[in-house]
């Protein structure tokens, strides 16, 4: 697809006088064009629904969740992946994020990194990336090279694959089998996709990981009752949510979270089903870390 009619690579008309705008009325058009992201992403549900669905039976057989992208796209998924695991106490490498250029790109732009697919191969197998997994292919115009051949490599495996892209009718979109087109239309700063574009596509990775976490019970209510506590912070939010689910007081919440081993979920066994630390780990366990189903008579 030509540069010149992608959607994403097209000039503005609400912003072609932006350079001769005042800071405030610099500020409210891209505001303004901010808010298209938000409504895209609404008007792809349906599609990141499927996706979703997706995702979760691949991860309930024990497949694992990667992002693959390049640029600002490539860093979005490596920003999703690693928020994962202190907020829901998933094993790091359940949701991995991959870029283009590898963890230099993270810090510094890595020119050219993008038009190599076969280097997205090479990075996907040293992951032993398999048919069981997922593949959510991340590029704002749908055209790069890296994440293409990722996604074809994906796909011969027989693994999931989904295309998270801002332009319609893209490469990206054909050839994922859950393809999610969030049209935000033209950036503010021609061709700048780290805008909209990137908002969109933050927005839609926080839906399809937050929606996994929660769809595997890893939350309780609105509750991240897996965190990991790993400071002074999150040592206070796991008592509040001790506090919260069990109806108890501050003072049995710390105690109940030190004796669990700083486990918020057997924490609220514990002190809810008043068990001792085993009899909590192991009812958790059998019911794969859904803390809703653990509070349950029936997991007797």
């Amino acid at each position: 697809m030509d540069d010149r009619i992608r959607l994403t690579e097209q000039a503005n008309p609400a912003s072609a006088a932006i350079d001769e705008a005042s800071s405030e009325d610099l500020l409210r058009t891209i505001n303004a064009e901010d808010a298209a992201a938000a409504a895209a992403v609404g008007e792809q549900i349906p599609r990141i629904s499927r996706a979703l669905d997706a995702i979760v039976e691949r991860y309930e057989r024990g497949g694992r969740l990667f992002y693959i992208g390049a640029g600002t796209s490539g860093r979005l998924g490596v920003l999703d992946a690693a928020e994962c695991p202190p907020t829901y106490g998933v094993a790091e490498d359940r949701v991995q994020g991959v870029i283009a250029g590898g963890p230099e790109a993270l810090l510094r732009s890595v020119e050219g990194a993008e038009d190599h697919p076969q280097n997205a191969v090479r990075d996907l197998q040293a992951r032993g990336f398999s048919a069981g997994d997922v593949l959510v292919g991340i590029s704002a115009g749908g055209a790069a090279p890296y994440v293409l051949g990722a996604v074809e490599f994906a796909n011969a495996l027989g693994a999931v694959t989904i295309g998270l892209s801002c332009n319609p009718g893209s490469p990206l979109e054909r050839r994922a089998r859950f393809p999610i087109t969030p049209a935000v239309g033209p950036e503010v700063i021609a061709g700048s996709t780290r805008m909209k574009s990137g908002a969109a596509q933050k927005m839609t990775l926080n839906m399809l990981s937050t929606g996994l976490m929660v769809r595997m019970g890893y939350v309780l209510g609105n509750l991240m009752v897996n965190l990991q506590i790993k400071n002074v912070k999150l040592a206070g939010r796991a008592c509040r949510i001790v506090e919260t689910v069990t109806g108890c007081g501050p003072e049995e919440a710390a105690r109940a979270v030190e004796d669990s081993g700083r486990q918020v979920g057997v924490a609220v066994l514990m002190q809810k089903l008043r068990l001792d630390r085993g009899r909590a780990e192991k009812r958790l366990k059998e019911c794969g870390g859904n803390l809703r189903k653990a509070l349950l008579p029936a997991a007797e």
